[in-house]
């Protein structure tokens, strides 16, 4: 079992009221992989440029987590600034600069192509559409898009939609892409367009699956100093697809228990900055969240008017 993860690694530069970061280690790949490796072998699908600090490399360097598709081309290594604000709900993209990252187009490897399971993170949806034809027979597909592409290229974003297992978005993605401000609207017209599962992120709020007429709802861990939000969803993602990966799940509990593995690892990755909490996060920690979002969650069933 293994997951393959094609995504950035990048450079983020990140200003929120409760503090700064300059150049700390970024991307959805970064953080995916550190949160997955928890439960199982991730293999990183992704470039850099030349100037990537070898301290970043060794801080993705973790047990589990395996970098021979980690290319380095010449050049400058992908950048992202963007400034939050007081509640960490909306942030503002101060800069963005692609560089290697602009002309990525990944080869899988014969390990990388027999992965189990198979993230193509927020990327142009054309390149996760030729990631996804050199796969052979995953038994989990999954996508994360954004408002940019869904913009920019919806025919092939629906394609793929149509082509995967899972369909990763956030509320406001979810409404955009299907046209509707009601979000259980919204998936049922998503379901209508070709997605079979769809996991609605919702930041502090938790996280939504919706799967035919299943649907489920986990809050969040309450997180009472939160620093960067940067990351979050790709991190949610690595603990649910990492969980998911390790038990071979399939049943619609094991998807259930997922999401609120997911919600853990996203809890951990915003009380820093970077990823580094989730490389030197443990499983007990991983575990404790895991009950005490559990705990919010149960209610024993009783009538209610007394006989």
């Amino acid at each position: 079992m293994s997951i393959v993860v094609v995504g950035s690694v990048a450079l983020d530069t990140i200003y929120t009221p409760r503090g700064s970061a300059e150049d700390a280690l970024g991307g959805s790949a970064s953080y995916f992989a550190l949160a997955a490796r928890h439960f199982t072998d991730v293999h990183v699908v992704a470039v850099v440029g030349e100037d990537f600090p070898a301290s970043h490399r060794e801080l993705l360097t973790a047990d589990r987590v395996h970098l021979g598709g980690l290319e380095t081309k010449p050049g400058k290594t992908f950048r992202w600034a963007g400034e939050y604000t007081d509640d960490l709900n909306g942030r503002k993209s101060l800069a963005t600069e692609l560089n290697v990252f602009e002309t990525f187009h990944p080869t899988l490897s014969a390990e990388q192509r027999r992965a189990s399971t198979v993230f193509l993170a927020n990327i142009d949806p054309e390149l996760q559409l030729e990631v996804l034809s050199q796969v052979e027979n995953p038994r989990l597909t999954v996508i994360d898009t954004m408002n940019y592409w869904i913009h920019s290229k919806r025919d092939a974003l629906v394609e793929l939609i149509r082509r995967v297992d899972v369909v990763l978005l956030n509320d406001e993605e979810a409404k955009l892409l299907a046209g509707d401000w009601s979000l259980p609207r919204a998936a049922r017209k998503l379901h209508e367009m070709g997605a079979r599962r769809l996991v609605i992120k919702k930041s502090e709020n938790g996280a939504a699956l919706f799967h035919g007429e299943d649907r489920f709802f986990t809050p969040a861990f309450a997180v009472e100093n939160p620093l960067d939000p940067t990351g979050a969803g790709d991190s949610f993602a690595g603990g649910f697809l990492g969980y998911l990966d390790a038990t071979g799940g399939t049943h619609p509990m094991q998807f259930r228990r997922a999401m609120v593995v997911g919600t853990a690892l996203a809890s951990i990755a915003v009380e820093g900055f970077s990823p580094r909490g989730l490389k030197e996060t443990s499983r007990d920690a991983i575990a404790q969240r895991v009950d005490a979002v559990l705990q919010t969650m149960y209610c024993p069933p009783e009538p209610l008017w007394p006989a």
